[in-house]
């Protein structure tokens, strides 16, 4: 295999997982809530949202590195 067909490989799996893993996250309060609508509008990430998270800044990560890559090595 050649670097640039890793490197699509890579961008293909983790953009995927990268959307699954956003559209999984609990959503946050609505667009109300930031016009005063709710009194709790930061909340502190725990469990298994917080894994979810960090799993998904890692996908974007991933992503944006293998297009910077391919954009050095191609």
């Amino acid at each position: 295999m050649k670097i640039d067909q890793i490197l699509q490989a890579i961008m293909l799996i983790s953009s995927v997982l990268m959307v699954v893993a956003i559209l999984l996250q609990q959503r946050g309060a609505s667009l109300g809530a930031g016009f005063g609508g709710s009194s709790e509008l930061y909340t502190t990430r725990r469990g298994f949202d917080k894994n979810l998270f960090d799993v998904t800044v890692i996908f974007a990560v991933m992503f944006i590195g293998s297009i910077i890559i391919g954009l050095l090595v191609g």
